[in-house]
């Protein structure tokens, strides 16, 4: 595997692939690697020849400081985890990425999606997620590239954005990859405690308790909300967010809408875990 720093490095790599007629895949990460990550690298490798994976840790999506210089930093673990699966892996600096600094960065807006729902409970938090994946895309200028479904609306942000700005780049979306008790995995999971991570499971098992309504006929969303807040609060959650939406637009279930998606948004202890599940209608 090619560790890259540079992006004049990055860019001579990814044309010599180009030269040789190689399609090329390309994963975005922050880092502190867990299987779904690797996943992803997975699924990139069986659509493409060769695959790179970015490491860096976006300063610009983080709302707040103490959360950014808090994130967990593996790099030497994360290189090991990907020696098999991937080509390259592209390390850059936020001097790389900002060479003007954050204030100055020219920013990517995805209208609408970025301020409902989680962009409303973290503003600036999507514009930040946006405006590096394009700068990503523009760097690497990948065929395919290959996010996770746990994020479901920087997946749904994402496919927005290509399709709006013409990006000649295929998104593969990857299903969330659970540990045997159901818990979807996550780099915020290393923020729980033993006793924490028993628990944790609890979010999972209370969104397919609404999924198993809404499939049987219910379509009194805001009592399933409510009654699943009450349920998670009671076991020792702060839940932050339960949406119900389109599962298309993120937007209000309307008449003309086929399948809706769960989001689930609880603190435990130090963790912000969050969770997803789409039902058809």
């Amino acid at each position: 595997m090619l560790p890259i720093a540079e992006i004049t490095t990055l860019r001579a790599t990814v044309q010599d692939w180009r030269q040789q007629g190689l399609k090329v895949g390309f994963v975005p990460t922050m880092g502190n690697l867990h299987a779904g990550h690797l996943e992803l690298v997975k699924t990139a490798r069986h659509h493409c020849d060769k695959v790179i994976v970015s490491i860096f840790i976006n300063p610009l999506q983080f709302d707040r400081a103490a959360d950014l210089h808090a994130y967990p930093r593996t790099l030497e673990q994360d290189c090991a985890q990907l020696a098999e699966l991937a080509d390259a892996v592209f390390t850059p600096t936020a001097e790389l990425m900002y060479p003007q600094g954050q204030t100055q960065q020219t920013r990517v807006l995805v209208p609408g999606i970025s301020q409902v729902l989680e962009g409303a409970l973290r503003p600036g938090h999507f514009d930040g997620v946006s405006t590096v994946v394009c700068k990503l895309f523009n760097l690497v200028q990948p065929d395919v590239a290959c996010f996770g479904e746990k994020d479901y609306q920087q997946l749904a942000l994402i496919r927005k954005m290509v399709t709006d700005l013409n990006m000649p780049i295929d998104i593969i979306s990857v299903p969330t990859v659970r540990a045997s008790n159901g818990l979807a995995l996550s780099s915020r999971n290393g923020y729980l405690t033993a006793a924490e991570l028993a628990l944790a499971p609890q979010l999972a098992r209370t969104m397919h308790h609404i999924a198993q309504q809404i499939r049987e006929g219910s379509r009194d969303f805001t009592a399933l909300i409510n009654s699943a807040r009450a349920q998670l609060n009671a076991h020792g959650f702060r839940t932050d967010a339960i949406d119900i939406v389109d599962a298309t637009h993120l937007l209000a279930v309307d008449e003309h809408s086929t399948a809706v998606v769960i989001l689930m948004a609880a603190f435990l202890g130090n963790a912000r875990l969050i969770d997803n599940q789409v039902v058809s209608l």
